[in-house]
This record gives structure tokens, C-alpha cells and sequence, in this order.
């Protein structure tokens, strides 16, 4: 359901920065303004990164090889970092530098009412992107912020495309306060401005996206509630005295890999050691489905054995 629910999100990320893309380029030819250039980088670097979403969704799929005996699940992640590099690079330094040209050597825009025109439908556009991505983002959401979410998500995509968005309506805010600012006042400089602030403001999200992506990248391991149930399943299992030490680590948005040490009773004959783990193992699934590879180490209950 995460896949699906992100892949519907990407599309209509894609299909909205597509089309907005080529309007607010048509915009920027008409009008001369920074700030519609910027927006018009910024939408062609979204609907790229929306395409390496949907690629890193297909490289994940890759079935395990003897070089990647778990699989290629984190390539959703690698793909995310490259999208924050790509927001960055070409969104805001782009943004800020041409901030800077616009308000060093100001230009008067021609037909401004063009562009603000264009954003109002961008506006609109990208309204209807952010809508689809928070639908899609809400059963896994549960009762935590949005912020929770897009800090605690193991699913890359949704959180990327929920803070691109974000990123668009209040960039498409600032070009239009720009615009606005620079039709009433007659003084170019604003348009600059509003460029900058672009600029800014795609930065931020891209430093997010990166510190948060690597950390998936190197490794994290399950929910503190995730962790919590699976312990709670281990102790619950017959012939378990407890859980010695568990470690956790996402392959994927979507499989995890669980080792676990668990102690046994010291006369615990064989077979039912190996029932139990089998138990345990179905007992983890049942609490936590992404839970896919397990490894269980039984180890006498040396606390009991003194």
C-alpha cells in the first residue's frame, strides 16, 4: 500500500510540475522575470526528481543477486538523496544566483500581468499535487505531526514529494509577491528579491531532505513502538525467558531486517528449540509485516542458570 500510495503521489507530482514547468517558461519569455525563471528551474528540477523517484521505485524491485543478497530496496533511498542534491544544485543556487544578476542590474518586466496569470494556475496546479501527496501520506501518518512524519517515514518518496510541494506553493508566493511588488511599485528590485527568497527557501528543503536521507541511507532501524513490538512478541512466545539483545535495520521502506539474541531455559532439547524459533519468527511478522528477514539466536538464560 506505500508504493502504491507513493507512486500516485509521484505521478501527480510529475503531471502538475510538467505542465506548470512549460507555462511559467512561456511566462518568463513574455515577461523577463527572475523570479518566473526560477520557478521555471525549480518545477523542471521537480518534475526530474519526480522521474528519479519513480526509477529508484523500479531499481528497488530488482530481485536479490549474489553481489546484493538483501535485495535493492535502499536504491528508493540513494535515489531520494540525489533528488535533494538535484533541489539544490539546480533549484536553489541557480534561484540565488540569478537573484543576485536581478538585483545588481535590474530590468523592468514587460506584460506582468502574464505572470501573474501563470502563478495563480501554478498555484492552483500544485494546490492539487500537495492535496494528493497528503491523502496518500495520512494512513501511514497516523497520530503524529507532519513534521513526525517526514522525520520518523521509512518510505522516502512520500515525505520528498510532500516538502517539494511545500517548497512550490510558498516559492510561487514569494515570485508572486514579487511580481505583485514590482508592478505596484514600479522598481524591479523586487522581482530579485522574491527570486532570492526562492532561492532560499529550496535550499532549506534540499539540507532537510539530505540530512534526513542519508541518515535512511546508512542505515535506520525500527520505530521506537516497532521495536517495542517486536520485543512484546519474542517475550510472548513459549519457551522464551527473554530477549538478551535486538537489533534492527531497514533493507527498504518496506523490509527490515530483525537479529535478535533470546534466551532459553539450559534443558530445552533441540526440536523445541527449533519450533520456538519458528514461533517467534511468525510472532514478530504478525506484529510488525515489515519485518521480513529474521535471524534468531537462542543462548542459554545465564541469569536463570546461576
Amino acid at each position: 500500500m506505500s508504493t502504491e500510495g507513493s507512486t500516485k503521489a509521484i505521478l501527480a507530482a510529475l503531471a502538475a510540475n510538467a505542465g506548470i514547468a512549460a507555462a511559467k517558461f512561456v511566462g518568463y519569455l513574455i515577461t523577463g522575470s527572475s523570479s518566473m525563471l526560477a520557478e521555471s528551474v525549480h518545477s523542471v528540477a521537480d518534475t526530474s526528481n519526480q522521474g528519479l523517484l519513480l526509477f529508484g521505485q523500479r531499481e528497488a524491485r530488482k530481485q536479490p543477486d549474489s553481489l546484493h543478497q538483501f535485495g535493492y530496496g535502499r536504491s528508493r533511498y540513494f535515489y531520494s538523496f540525489v533528488v535533494a542534491l538535484v533541489l539544490f544544485t539546480l533549484g536553489s543556487i541557480f534561484a540565488l544566483y540569478e537573484g543576485y544578476h536581478k538585483i545588481s542590474h535590474p530590468e523592468p518586466l514587460t506584460s506582468p500581468l502574464v505572470a501573474v496569470v501563470i502563478l495563480v494556475v501554478a498555484i492552483g496546479l500544485e494546490s492539487y499535487s500537495f492535496r494528493t501527496a497528503m491523502v496518500e501520506s495520512r494512513p501511514l501518518k497516523g497520530k503524529s505531526t507532519w513534521w513526525q512524519f517526514i522525520r520518523r517515514s521509512r518510505s522516502p518518496e512520500l515525505p520528498v514529494v510532500l516538502l517539494e510541494d511545500t517548497g512550490a506553493l510558498v516559492g510561487l508566493v514569494f515570485a508572486l509577491a514579487g511580481v505583485g511588488l514590482t508592478i505596484l511599485t514600479g522598481n524591479p528590485v523586487w522581482d530579485g528579491i522574491g527570486t532570492v527568497f526562492i532561492g532560499v527557501l529550496l535550499g532549506v528543503i534540499a539540507v532537510i531532505l539530505m540530512v534526513e536521507m542519508h541518515s535512511l541511507l546508512i542505515g535506520e532501524g525500527a520505530t521506537a513502538d516497532e521495536g517495542q513490538a517486536i520485543r512484546t512478541a519474542l517475550e510472548r512466545t513459549a519457551n522464551i525467558d527473554r530477549v538478551i539483545h535486538l537489533r534492527t535495520q531497514y533493507l527498504g521502506p518496506e523490509e527490515m531486517l530483525v537479529g535478535a539474541k533470546i534466551a532459553l531455559a539450559a534443558q530445552t532439547d533441540l526440536a523445541t528449540v527449533a519450533a520456538t524459533i519458528d514461533n517467534a519468527e511468525a510472532a514478530v511478522r504478525a506484529a510488525v509485516p515489515a519485518a521480513q528477514v529474521i535471524y534468531l539466536e537462542p543462548d542459554l538464560d545465564r541469569a536463570l542458570a546461576r
